[in-house]
Protein backbone atom coordinates (compact mmCIF):
# COMPACT_ATOMS: atom_id res chain seq x y z
CA UNK A 1 0.00 0.00 0.00
CA UNK A 2 1.29 3.42 -0.92
CA UNK A 3 0.86 6.41 1.30
CA UNK A 4 0.75 9.90 -0.12
CA UNK A 5 1.43 12.93 2.05
CA UNK A 6 0.25 16.49 1.87
CA UNK A 7 1.38 18.04 -1.50
CA UNK A 8 2.39 21.32 0.16
CA UNK A 9 4.60 19.46 2.66
CA UNK A 10 6.25 17.53 -0.19
CA UNK A 11 7.00 20.76 -2.05
CA UNK A 12 8.53 22.30 1.06
CA UNK A 13 10.72 19.22 1.56
CA UNK A 14 11.85 19.38 -2.07
CA UNK A 15 12.86 23.04 -1.72
CA UNK A 16 14.70 22.46 1.56
CA UNK A 17 18.46 22.80 1.07
CA UNK A 18 20.73 19.92 2.11
CA UNK A 19 21.82 20.34 5.67
CA UNK A 20 25.59 20.47 5.09
CA UNK A 21 25.83 21.62 1.46
CA UNK A 22 27.00 25.12 2.40
CA UNK A 23 30.19 23.65 3.85
CA UNK A 24 31.45 23.00 0.31
CA UNK A 25 31.47 26.73 -0.49
CA UNK A 26 35.11 27.74 -1.07
CA UNK A 27 34.11 31.37 -1.54
CA UNK A 28 33.21 32.21 2.05
CA UNK A 29 31.34 35.47 2.51
CA UNK A 30 32.34 38.05 5.08
CA UNK A 31 29.50 40.20 6.45
CA UNK A 32 29.83 43.83 5.57
CA UNK A 33 29.62 44.91 9.22
CA UNK A 34 32.89 43.02 9.85
CA UNK A 35 34.81 44.88 7.13
CA UNK A 36 36.47 48.27 7.38
CA UNK A 37 37.02 50.50 4.32
CA UNK A 38 40.08 52.75 4.26
CA UNK A 39 41.33 55.59 2.08
CA UNK A 40 44.51 53.65 1.33
CA UNK A 41 42.45 50.66 0.26
CA UNK A 42 40.36 52.88 -2.02
CA UNK A 43 43.48 54.29 -3.71
CA UNK A 44 44.96 50.81 -4.15
CA UNK A 45 41.66 49.52 -5.53
CA UNK A 46 41.46 52.31 -8.13
CA UNK A 47 45.09 51.76 -9.18
CA UNK A 48 44.44 48.03 -9.30
CA UNK A 49 41.44 48.46 -11.62
CA UNK A 50 43.35 50.84 -13.90
CA UNK A 51 46.29 48.43 -14.05
CA UNK A 52 43.98 45.51 -14.87
CA UNK A 53 42.32 47.58 -17.60
CA UNK A 54 45.71 48.45 -19.13
CA UNK A 55 46.87 44.82 -19.15
CA UNK A 56 43.52 43.63 -20.51
CA UNK A 57 43.66 46.08 -23.42
CA UNK A 58 47.27 45.07 -24.13
CA UNK A 59 46.36 41.39 -24.22
CA UNK A 60 43.26 42.08 -26.32
CA UNK A 61 45.40 43.92 -28.88
CA UNK A 62 47.80 40.98 -28.99
CA UNK A 63 44.90 38.54 -29.38
CA UNK A 64 43.38 40.46 -32.29
CA UNK A 65 46.72 41.06 -34.04
CA UNK A 66 47.96 38.35 -36.39
CA UNK A 67 51.40 37.01 -35.53
CA UNK A 68 53.82 35.95 -38.28
CA UNK A 69 56.13 33.07 -37.31
CA UNK A 70 59.09 32.06 -39.46
CA UNK A 71 60.99 28.79 -39.72
CA UNK A 72 63.80 27.32 -41.81
CA UNK A 73 64.02 23.91 -43.45
CA UNK A 74 65.72 22.16 -46.35
CA UNK A 75 63.29 21.39 -49.17
CA UNK A 76 61.93 22.50 -52.54
CA UNK A 77 58.65 24.15 -51.46
CA UNK A 78 57.01 24.66 -54.87
CA UNK A 79 57.17 21.17 -56.36
CA UNK A 80 54.32 21.97 -58.78
CA UNK A 81 56.27 24.67 -60.59
CA UNK A 82 57.88 22.23 -63.00
CA UNK A 83 61.36 23.27 -61.90
CA UNK A 84 60.79 26.87 -63.03
CA UNK A 85 61.03 30.24 -61.30
CA UNK A 86 59.17 33.29 -62.62
CA UNK A 87 61.30 36.43 -62.95
CA UNK A 88 60.20 40.06 -63.25
CA UNK A 89 62.80 42.55 -64.52
CA UNK A 90 62.38 46.30 -64.99
CA UNK A 91 65.51 48.25 -65.95
CA UNK A 92 66.23 51.59 -67.65
CA UNK A 93 69.23 52.29 -69.89
CA UNK A 94 68.98 56.03 -70.64
CA UNK A 95 71.83 56.06 -73.20
CA UNK A 96 71.13 52.94 -75.28
CA UNK A 97 68.62 52.68 -78.15
CA UNK A 98 65.82 50.13 -77.76
CA UNK A 99 66.76 48.29 -80.98
CA UNK A 100 70.12 47.48 -79.36
CA UNK A 101 68.77 46.20 -76.06
CA UNK A 102 68.26 42.46 -75.66
CA UNK A 103 67.88 39.82 -72.96
CA UNK A 104 69.91 36.59 -73.05
CA UNK A 105 69.33 33.57 -70.77
CA UNK A 106 71.79 30.75 -70.00
CA UNK A 107 71.94 27.98 -67.41
CA UNK A 108 73.66 24.70 -66.56
CA UNK A 109 70.90 22.61 -68.12
CA UNK A 110 72.09 23.76 -71.56
CA UNK A 111 69.63 26.56 -72.10
CA UNK A 112 71.08 29.34 -74.24
CA UNK A 113 68.58 31.87 -75.49
CA UNK A 114 69.74 35.08 -77.16
CA UNK A 115 67.33 37.99 -77.59
CA UNK A 116 64.44 36.74 -75.45
CA UNK A 117 61.33 38.71 -76.42
CA UNK A 118 58.37 36.77 -74.93
CA UNK A 119 56.34 38.81 -72.40
CA UNK A 120 58.76 41.71 -72.72
CA UNK A 121 58.36 45.36 -73.62
CA UNK A 122 60.77 48.13 -74.63
CA UNK A 123 59.81 51.72 -73.91
CA UNK A 124 61.87 54.52 -75.55
CA UNK A 125 63.36 57.13 -73.21
CA UNK A 126 64.95 60.53 -73.80
CA UNK A 127 63.38 60.98 -77.27
CA UNK A 128 64.51 57.53 -78.36
CA UNK A 129 68.09 57.85 -77.11
CA UNK A 130 67.43 55.51 -74.17
CA UNK A 131 65.31 52.48 -73.38
CA UNK A 132 63.33 50.99 -70.55
CA UNK A 133 63.13 47.19 -70.65
CA UNK A 134 60.34 45.36 -68.83
CA UNK A 135 60.21 41.59 -69.02
CA UNK A 136 58.50 38.57 -67.50
CA UNK A 137 60.26 35.25 -68.05
CA UNK A 138 61.13 32.00 -66.28
CA UNK A 139 64.42 30.37 -65.35
CA UNK A 140 65.28 26.81 -64.39
CA UNK A 141 66.04 25.92 -60.78
CA UNK A 142 69.73 25.43 -61.56
CA UNK A 143 72.67 27.85 -61.49
CA UNK A 144 72.75 30.16 -64.50
CA UNK A 145 72.50 33.75 -65.60
CA UNK A 146 70.48 36.20 -67.61
CA UNK A 147 71.93 39.42 -68.92
CA UNK A 148 70.94 42.61 -70.68
CA UNK A 149 73.29 43.36 -73.57
CA UNK A 150 73.60 44.23 -77.25
CA UNK A 151 74.46 40.62 -78.19
CA UNK A 152 71.19 40.12 -80.08
CA UNK A 153 71.48 43.35 -82.09
CA UNK A 154 72.00 43.07 -85.84
CA UNK A 155 74.86 45.56 -85.77
CA UNK A 156 76.97 46.22 -82.70
CA UNK A 157 77.32 49.87 -81.65
CA UNK A 158 80.76 51.45 -81.54
CA UNK A 159 80.42 52.84 -78.00
CA UNK A 160 77.61 51.07 -76.12
CA UNK A 161 76.65 52.81 -72.89
CA UNK A 162 75.54 50.40 -70.16
CA UNK A 163 74.83 52.92 -67.44
CA UNK A 164 71.47 51.93 -65.96
CA UNK A 165 68.92 52.06 -63.16
CA UNK A 166 67.25 48.87 -61.90
CA UNK A 167 63.67 49.54 -60.87
CA UNK A 168 62.70 45.98 -60.06
CA UNK A 169 64.11 42.47 -60.00
CA UNK A 170 61.95 39.91 -58.23
CA UNK A 171 61.39 36.18 -58.32
CA UNK A 172 58.17 34.22 -57.84
CA UNK A 173 54.95 35.62 -56.42
CA UNK A 174 54.83 39.19 -55.17
CA UNK A 175 54.42 39.36 -51.40
CA UNK A 176 53.00 42.58 -50.00
CA UNK A 177 52.74 41.69 -46.33
CA UNK A 178 53.31 44.33 -43.67
CA UNK A 179 54.88 42.02 -41.08
CA UNK A 180 57.40 40.45 -43.47
CA UNK A 181 60.52 42.49 -44.17
CA UNK A 182 62.65 40.54 -46.61
CA UNK A 183 64.97 41.14 -49.54
CA UNK A 184 62.39 40.35 -52.23
CA UNK A 185 63.56 43.26 -54.42
CA UNK A 186 67.10 43.78 -53.16
CA UNK A 187 68.25 45.43 -56.40
CA UNK A 188 65.29 47.78 -56.66
CA UNK A 189 66.58 51.34 -56.95
CA UNK A 190 70.16 50.37 -57.86
CA UNK A 191 71.63 53.40 -59.70
CA UNK A 192 74.68 52.98 -61.95
CA UNK A 193 74.27 56.17 -64.00
CA UNK A 194 77.65 57.52 -62.90
CA UNK A 195 79.63 54.38 -63.67
CA UNK A 196 81.94 53.83 -66.64
CA UNK A 197 79.71 53.67 -69.78
CA UNK A 198 81.85 50.85 -71.27
CA UNK A 199 81.93 48.80 -68.08
CA UNK A 200 80.17 45.50 -67.59
CA UNK A 201 78.26 44.90 -64.37
CA UNK A 202 78.09 41.58 -62.57
CA UNK A 203 75.32 41.03 -60.01
CA UNK A 204 75.84 37.76 -58.15
CA UNK A 205 72.56 36.63 -56.62
CA UNK A 206 71.95 34.00 -53.94
CA UNK A 207 68.26 33.11 -54.20
CA UNK A 208 66.43 31.82 -51.11
CA UNK A 209 63.02 30.11 -51.61
CA UNK A 210 60.33 31.68 -49.44
CA UNK A 211 56.84 30.41 -48.55
CA UNK A 212 54.10 32.55 -47.02
CA UNK A 213 51.07 30.78 -45.51
CA UNK A 214 48.10 32.86 -44.38
CA UNK A 215 45.51 31.99 -41.73
CA UNK A 216 43.34 30.12 -44.25
CA UNK A 217 46.25 27.83 -45.16
CA UNK A 218 46.80 29.30 -48.63
CA UNK A 219 50.46 29.36 -49.61
CA UNK A 220 52.33 31.78 -51.88
CA UNK A 221 55.79 31.05 -53.20
CA UNK A 222 58.33 33.81 -53.56
CA UNK A 223 62.10 34.18 -53.44
CA UNK A 224 64.36 36.49 -51.51
CA UNK A 225 67.92 37.08 -52.58
CA UNK A 226 71.18 38.59 -51.49
CA UNK A 227 73.38 40.40 -53.97
CA UNK A 228 77.01 41.29 -54.54
CA UNK A 229 78.22 43.24 -57.53
CA UNK A 230 81.38 44.18 -59.37
CA UNK A 231 82.18 46.46 -62.29
CA UNK A 232 84.84 45.78 -64.91
CA UNK A 233 85.76 46.36 -68.56
CA UNK A 234 85.57 43.19 -70.67
CA UNK A 235 87.09 42.72 -74.13
CA UNK A 236 85.88 40.25 -76.76
CA UNK A 237 88.18 37.90 -78.70
CA UNK A 238 88.37 40.56 -81.43
CA UNK A 239 89.56 43.18 -78.97
CA UNK A 240 86.29 45.12 -78.90
CA UNK A 241 84.59 46.19 -75.69
CA UNK A 242 81.11 44.68 -75.49
CA UNK A 243 79.65 45.55 -72.05
CA UNK A 244 76.67 43.76 -70.52
CA UNK A 245 74.63 43.70 -67.32
CA UNK A 246 74.91 40.19 -65.88
CA UNK A 247 72.65 38.62 -63.28
CA UNK A 248 74.33 35.39 -62.16
CA UNK A 249 72.20 33.34 -59.79
CA UNK A 250 72.36 30.26 -57.64
CA UNK A 251 69.69 28.74 -55.39
CA UNK A 252 70.01 28.11 -51.68
CA UNK A 253 68.79 24.71 -50.37
CA UNK A 254 67.35 26.48 -47.31
CA UNK A 255 63.68 27.50 -47.47
CA UNK A 256 62.20 30.26 -45.32
CA UNK A 257 58.56 29.84 -44.33
CA UNK A 258 56.35 32.55 -42.84
CA UNK A 259 53.11 31.41 -41.19
CA UNK A 260 50.27 33.62 -39.98
CA UNK A 261 49.02 32.62 -36.55
CA UNK A 262 46.55 34.02 -34.09
CA UNK A 263 46.64 33.44 -30.34
CA UNK A 264 44.12 30.71 -29.37
CA UNK A 265 41.09 31.75 -27.33
CA UNK A 266 41.89 29.48 -24.38
CA UNK A 267 45.31 31.10 -23.97
CA UNK A 268 43.74 34.57 -24.06
CA UNK A 269 41.21 33.59 -21.37
CA UNK A 270 43.95 32.00 -19.25
CA UNK A 271 46.06 35.15 -19.47
CA UNK A 272 43.14 37.41 -18.54
CA UNK A 273 42.31 35.23 -15.52
CA UNK A 274 45.96 35.31 -14.47
CA UNK A 275 46.05 39.10 -14.83
CA UNK A 276 42.89 39.68 -12.80
CA UNK A 277 43.66 37.11 -10.11
CA UNK A 278 47.32 38.03 -9.78
CA UNK A 279 46.68 41.76 -9.65
CA UNK A 280 43.95 41.45 -7.01
CA UNK A 281 46.13 39.12 -4.94
CA UNK A 282 49.18 41.40 -5.02
CA UNK A 283 47.03 44.47 -4.37
CA UNK A 284 45.36 42.68 -1.44
CA UNK A 285 48.73 41.77 0.06
CA UNK A 286 49.95 45.36 -0.39
CA UNK A 287 46.80 46.78 1.19
CA UNK A 288 47.03 44.33 4.08
CA UNK A 289 50.66 45.24 4.74
CA UNK A 290 49.88 48.97 4.69
CA UNK A 291 46.85 48.52 6.95
CA UNK A 292 48.79 46.37 9.43
CA UNK A 293 51.65 48.85 9.53
CA UNK A 294 49.21 51.73 10.01
CA UNK A 295 47.46 49.99 12.92
CA UNK A 296 50.79 49.15 14.54
CA UNK A 297 51.89 52.78 14.23
CA UNK A 298 48.64 53.95 15.82
CA UNK A 299 49.22 51.59 18.79
CA UNK A 300 52.75 52.88 19.17
CA UNK A 301 51.51 56.46 19.20
CA UNK A 302 48.79 55.61 21.75
CA UNK A 303 51.40 53.90 23.93
CA UNK A 304 53.56 57.00 23.92
CA UNK A 305 50.59 59.16 24.89
CA UNK A 306 49.81 57.00 27.93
Amino acid sequence: MFCFGNPSEMRSLALTKPKYSHRFDIYRKVPKDLTQPTYTGAIISICCCLFILFLFLSELTGFITTEVVNELYVDDPDKDSGGKIDVSLNISLPNLHCELVGLDIQDEMGRHEVGHIDNSMKIPLNNGAGCRFEGQFSINKVPGNFHVSTHSATAQPQNPDMTHVIHKLSFGDTLQVQNVHGAFNALGGADRLTSNPLASHDYILKIVPTVYEDKSGKQRYSYQYTVANKEYVAYSHTGRIIPAIWFRYDLSPITVKYTERRQPLYRFITTICAIIGGTFTVAGILDSCIFTASEAWKKIQLGKMH
